[in-house]
Formats: structure tokens, sequence, C-alpha cells
């Protein structure tokens, strides 16, 4: 493959001669890789619901936490991950990032196959897991250079939108592919369930082996290193300094912590409130309804202005909420499910549209690091969501103070974005 010497997707006369073929190959490289990402970051949303129906002994805390633990590595992964495609190159990052993959996806489908395995063990492939949740930063800081400033909310929401379908794939997949041999003889045996069926649990993981090893593959063979894209960590950490960075991130938080907090519980969330519904043959609707839109999120707000976008979409959010607790205490479901899946069609609007307006506030150089620290922060929200549900289930038996905690998050991220960037004399009209 030819070796990239220049990058200026500003230039129309480059970007259609030669920019253009080689950023959308990049983009639809990154996708696939991004999506396994995110799969191998959620696999224990959908295995933890299921441990302790084939022999496992943990509680009800126990299993949050293992639920959680991907989120909070993931996060804090992300911090570091923002700055390696600039020292690495993306395309060298993006290797190993994907191959890492392997790690979590093997161990766990071992170690599911002995109910004596430890939570110690257990929470330390869950923790692996959140390898998955660091590439997200590397690869939106990666994406971000090759795309001039008009389609960068179309491109950034495409990767993302379609990576974060992985969230939803892993639940949708998971209940049917544990219910067949699919490996039988060759990765283990089946489980014997509490009331008897028969499951093949393991194949949660193993099944998404051979995908990471193809992808890992293609990104060696198709993506680039841009050279104009690489900076010192120090070079980046100049984003700091800028208040913008961190108003953004509260943000990101609000809507993709939202997102993916409320994907980690989900599952377990039904469970705990609704334990005459199957769990996994809902739960996956929600972050598969989010992933979706999310690119739309981003294409729209290249129309009308991600600011804008993104206040309406809040007031939306708020209101989803409201009707999330009415349904809970009515012990409604399908109004429940209804309402939530509202609300995870606004956290996807809200991805795209915040993820529109920082290219428009940061300078080029500046933009990626801020895509990839505000994604850092933001997916704390898968720990501490789940975390922050469980206490409330403990301690007042329901998860309407979890919900109302997040409710008044969403008013004052409405006060902060109509201040800073949607109003008409705001600081930045984005």
């Amino acid at each position: 493959m030819e070796r990239i010497t220049g990058w200026d997707p500003e230039n129309i006369v480059f970007w259609k001669t030669e920019g253009k073929r080689h950023a959308q190959r990049n983009l639809w490289i990154s996708v696939p890789s991004l999506f396994l990402a995110f799969v191998v970051w959620q696999i224990w949303s959908a295995v933890a619901v299921k441990l302790n129906e084939i022999g496992f002994n943990f509680t009800s805390s126990e299993l949050f936490t293992l639920a959680a633990l991907p989120g909070l590595v993931g996060a804090t992964l992300r911090i570091f991950f923002t700055f390696m495609p600039g020292v690495f190159g993306g395309k060298n990052w993006t290797i190993i990032s994907t191959a890492a993959l392997l790690l979590p996806a093997i161990g766990i489908g071992l170690a599911v196959q002995n109910p004596e395995t430890s939570f110690t063990t257990m929470a330390i492939l869950a923790a692996l897991c959140g390898i998955g949740g660091g590439n997200f930063s590397s690869s939106m800081a990666n994406i971000s250079f090759f795309f001039p400033k008009k389609l960068k909310g179309t491109a950034n929401g495409i990767n993302a939108g379609i990576g974060n379908l992985g969230v939803s794939a892993v639940q949708f997949i998971t209940p049917i592919i544990i219910s067949t041999g699919t490996f039988a003889g060759v990765a283990g045996g089946s489980q014997l369930m509490a009331n008897g069926g028969e499951v093949w649990l393991q194949n949660a993981a193993f099944i998404w082996v051979i995908p990471i090893v193809i992808v890992t593959v293609l990104a060696f063979f198709g993506m680039d290193n841009l050279p104009n894209a690489k900076q010192s960590v120090k070079e980046q950490a100049v984003i700091f300094k800028n208040k913008h960075t961190w108003i953004m991130t509260w943000l990101y938080t609000m809507c993709f912590g939202s997102f993916i907090g409320y994907a980690a519980a989900f599952p377990l969330l039904i469970k705990s409130e609704f334990p005459e519904v199957n769990a996994l043959q809902f739960a996956f609707l929600g972050p598969l309804v989010g992933a979706l839109v999310r690119p739309f999120g981003g294409w729209i707000s290249d129309k009308v202005g991600g600011a804008k976008v993104t206040f309406w979409d809040i007031i939306v959010m708020i209101f989803a909420t409201i009707g999330v607790i009415y349904f809970l205490n009515d012990k409604n479901f399908t109004g429940f499910l209804t309402m939530f899946i509202i609300l995870f069609f606004t956290t996807g609007i809200a991805n795209g549209s915040t993820f529109r307006m920082i290219p428009i506030i940061f300078q080029e150089k500046q933009a990626a690091p801020v895509l990839g620290f505000t994604a850092a922060i933001a997916a704390y929200g898968a720990f501490f969501i789940p975390k922050v549900f469980s206490w409330s289930l403990s301690t007042t038996g329901t998860a309407n103070m979890a919900l109302y905690l997040f409710i008044a998050y969403y008013v004052i991220s409405l006060g902060v974005c109509w201040y800073y960037y949607s109003r008409k004399n705001a600081e930045v009209k984005c």
C-alpha cells in the first residue's frame, strides 16, 4: 500500500483526488474494530445475568460490580488511549488495541465453564474488558484527523454510531449463541441451569475471537498512519487549560455516560424490577436504538448546529426519565420499556450532536485529543450508573432515587448548553 506523505483534507482538490478514498478506507476498517471493542466492553452486561443460573453464587452487588468494572477500567484507559494515535500512529495503535481484545474474549470463555472460578478472577476478566472501552477514545481521535470539518460530524457519527451497535449486538446475540453448542467439543461442554435447561455460556465470548483476528489483519494491511497527526502527549495536554474542554466533557458525559451506563445496567435493572420478564429478550433494544440514531445526530448537527440539537434533545431526555419513573412506580413494563427506549434515542442523538460541537469549538490539533478525553470521562458512566442503581435498589428498594439524580444532572446540563453554546449571545455558537 502506498505511504501517505502529506494530508490536507480542507484542500478541496486534495480531498477529491486523494484524501477521500484514504479517509473512507480507514473509516470502514475503524468501524468494525470499534464495534468489536464495544462488544468486548459490554460482554459482562449480558453474561452476568446468567452466572448464578449455571452454578455460581454471586450476590446482587457482586453481579452489578462485574457489569460495572469494565466501565471503570475502560474510562480510565480512555484517558491514556486518547493520546496514543498521536504518539504511535493511528494504524499502529488500532492494530495493538484490537488484538488486545483477545485477552478477555478467550479468558471469559474459559472462566465461565467452571462455577468454582472465584469472584476475584471474574473481576480481573471484567477489568480486562475495559480495553474495549478504552479503544473508543483512540479510534475517535484517529478518525477525526482524516475528514474536513464539514464532514466530521457525519464521519464521527458513523464511526461511533456503528461502533456503539456492539453494545446492542452482544446483548442480542448472547441469548441466541449460548443456547447452541456452536463450539461444542472444541471449546468446552454445556452447563446445566437451575431450571434444567442447557447453555454454553462460553460461546458469548468465544464467538468474537475469529472476528477480532480478522479485523486486526485488516487494520494491518488497510489502514494508514497520517504524517501530520503525530503529537507528543505534552503538545496534546494543552487542551486541559481550555475551559471548554471541561464544559464539553460535562455535556458528553450527560449523553454518552447515560448511554453506556444504562446499557450496562439495563439487563440487571429489568431483572430486578420486573423479575417475571426475560431481561435479555428486551435489553438489547435500548442500546440498538441509541447506536442507530447517533450518525443521524451528527448529520443533522452538520446541517442546523450541534448546540441547538443538543439543547432540545436534553429537554426530551428529562421528560423521558420522568416517564421511566412513572411507569416504574406503576409496575407497567411496556411503558417502562417505551420510555427507556426514548431515553436511549435521546442519548444517541446527543452523542452525535456533542461530537459535532467539539471540532467547531476547538482548532484541528486540539479537537482530536478533546474528542478522546471527553469520551474518556463520559465512559465512567458505565461504572457509576450501574453502581448508583445498585445503591438505590439496596437502600430504598426501588430505582427511583437513582433516576431523580440523573434528572438533576440533565437539568444542569440543559443550563450549561444554553448559556455557553445555544443562546443568542452565547460565548461560542456551534
